[in-house]
């Protein structure tokens, strides 16, 4: 977003409509934002009614252009109907140039206030509330799909999610949101349990649906947002036992990629499909081939301690145990907050690659004592419970033989 999408000219129309404010999550001193308002993924947009300070509306992942201006229309109309509401006048379409009142988008307004809130569960229902009441042709479609399709996924309800993903998808197909609810779709469906007698029929339309996002070019999405059906597509060619079939997915994301890379303008716009780059050559078994990329990205953005740290679990996954160690050094060295911990956990896989598990253990209690620290809003019970256990996990060996 922040290479592609808010470089983008046509968005200088919206300066005087929005105090824009762009939060590093990682910094100690933005805890407290992080715990006034609280993140369930990356990224993660709010439009915040400057009155009260409660959010408006929230968006969960990635937008295009027409996207974002359709997000902060509907965030300035739901702070309009906030201060209509609160000075006792109603939501009507002249007020404040608000929400129409009635139907489907009274229920979709009180859909967005919950998420925003976070309240999953909450959100789920008024969203569905708000689909059923909606008419065939209806502006905030695409939106309230993709928002119910996080909060279903939020509260597990993937049965619901996976439903509505195949029903939304052909209406959806031709639009920006058409990656987004194929790739969700398709996660929801295999999470179903195996005995579920509807996950093969789910998993069959979602995974064909998910082809024809990655097989059409026309499809207006963003290359991240493709990029994630077709890690949706090795899963499910995996979930298959069809190693080949996985194998052939992952090569077409990898050459995807690499020509999305080749024709981005900057280092920062290139570096963005870095991680994704290495999720398919790691899929694909060949780890080696995202060597020259990091190294060039480092080179390239020397205060980034992403490369080093896609560095060290390159090297990792080649078992070059050294030079796996010098890369997470250097990433170390840059990184801050809670992401401290994950470079941490994947320095300890280092030490047990090479057979030094005490090593591997300090490594563990090095994290948990960062996760410990963390200030409220950045503090994770989750993460320091699975510190716990795979500490607890970490049995010293017999013998140790780093070199190995």
């Amino acid at each position: 977003m922040r290479a592609f999408v808010f470089t983008d000219k046509s968005l200088s129309r919206q300066a005087g409509r929005f105090v824009w404010l762009e939060i590093d999550t990682e910094k100690p001193e933005n805890a407290p934002f992080r715990k006034q308002f609280p993140l369930q993924a990356l990224p993660t947009f709010f439009v915040v009614d400057p009155t009260t300070e409660k959010v408006a509306l929230r968006w969960v992942g990635g937008a295009t252009i027409p996207q974002l201006e359709g997000i902060l229309e509907a965030g300035r109309k739901a702070v309009a109907a906030s201060n209509a509401r609160s000075s006792g006048g109603g939501v009507t379409r002249e007020e404040g140039r608000g929400l129409p009142a009635g139907g489907a988008d009274q229920a979709l307004a009180r859909a967005d206030r919950l998420y925003g809130e976070g309240d999953n569960a909450g959100a789920a229902k008024a969203y569905q509330e708000a689909l059923a009441l909606a008419p065939a042709v209806w502006a905030t479609y695409g939106r309230a799909v993709e928002s119910l399709l996080f909060a279903l996924q939020r509260i597990e309800d993937y049965e619901s999610g996976a439903k509505l993903a195949r029903d939304a998808f052909p209406k959806l197909v031709r639009t920006a949101s058409a990656a987004n609810v194929a790739a969700s779709g398709l996660d929801c469906a295999l999470e179903l349990a195996v005995e579920n007698t509807q996950r093969q029929e789910l998993v069959a339309a979602l995974e064909a649906d998910a082809r024809q996002v990655v097989g059409d070019a026309a499809i207006p999405v963003a290359a991240d947002d493709r990029s994630a059906v077709f890690a949706s597509l090795v899963q499910a060619r995996k979930d298959a036992e069809d190693d080949l079939g996985a194998k052939e997915v992952a090569a077409g994301w990898a050459a995807f990629l690499e020509s999305e890379a080749a024709r981005a303008e900057t280092a920062e716009r290139r570096t963005v499909f870095d991680s994704h780059r290495l999720s398919a050559y790691l899929e694909l078994g060949e780890p080696e081939r995202a060597i020259p990329m990091l190294e060039a990205s480092e080179r390239d953005l020397p205060d980034d301690y992403n490369p080093p740290a896609r560095l060290a679990t390159t090297y990792k996954a080649l078992k070059r145990w050294d030079e796996a160690l010098a890369a997470s050094d250097r990433a170390l060295a840059k990184v801050y907050g809670p992401r401290q911990i994950g470079l941490l956990q994947t320095r300890s896989d280092i030490h047990v690659g090479r057979g030094d598990t005490a090593a591997a253990r300090s490594t563990l209690e090095d994290a948990l004592r960062v996760a410990e620290a963390l200030p409220p809003g950045q503090k994770s019970e989750a993460a320091i419970a699975g510190l716990k256990k795979k500490i607890a996990a970490l049995v010293p060996a017999a013998t140790v033989n780093p070199g190995g």
